[in-house]
């Protein structure tokens, strides 16, 4: 059984699923989207402004959310806390920590069934395959190479 349904389809507790339907409704979820079956794909994502190393999460966690849902899933993409050594001090494994916290929580207590993990560097990747197994979540990682540097075809 999917790890959604007891959000989604729970006979045993009406009254909270109905709670979780309304909040999901509300975001513009349909009820065939949460009821009907289909796995809820997380797409965790380390970009952001702040990280300009994984900025270009942002742009793959568009194609793949548009591949998790061609292929019949439902996709919920999230942060998790950004990571950029070369613009943060002091730096040490305390980001990978957090990031990894953040994301274990995320994973234990949303209505996620899969995870896609975009990673990219020797801080995200560690972190988020430790959430992922920590969790026991099926996870496939998704490396997704290095920090663009601004320059095409010779120009900036």
């Amino acid at each position: 059984m999917l790890r959604s349904r007891k959000w989604f389809s729970n006979p045993d507790n009406h009254e909270m699923t109905a709670l979780y339907l309304e909040r999901y409704f509300n975001y513009g979820l349909t009820p065939e989207e949460l009821q009907s079956g289909k796995p809820i794909i997380g797409i965790a994502q380390t970009g952001s402004d702040l990280s300009p190393c994984n900025r270009h999460h942002l742009e793959l966690a568009k194609r793949v959310r548009d591949g998790v849902n061609a292929a019949g899933g439902t996709a919920m993409e999230f942060p998790v806390h950004p990571i950029q050594e070369t613009g943060k001090r002091p730096t040490a494994s305390l980001d990978r920590n957090l990031a990894y916290l953040s994301l274990t929580e995320s994973l234990y207590g949303y209505p996620i069934d899969a995870v896609v993990l975009l990673i990219g560097c020797d801080k995200t990747t560690p972190a988020l395959l430790m959430a992922a197994s920590t969790v026991n979540v099926p996870a496939i990682a998704l490396s997704v190479g290095p920090m663009l540097n601004g320059w095409f075809r010779g120009q900036r």
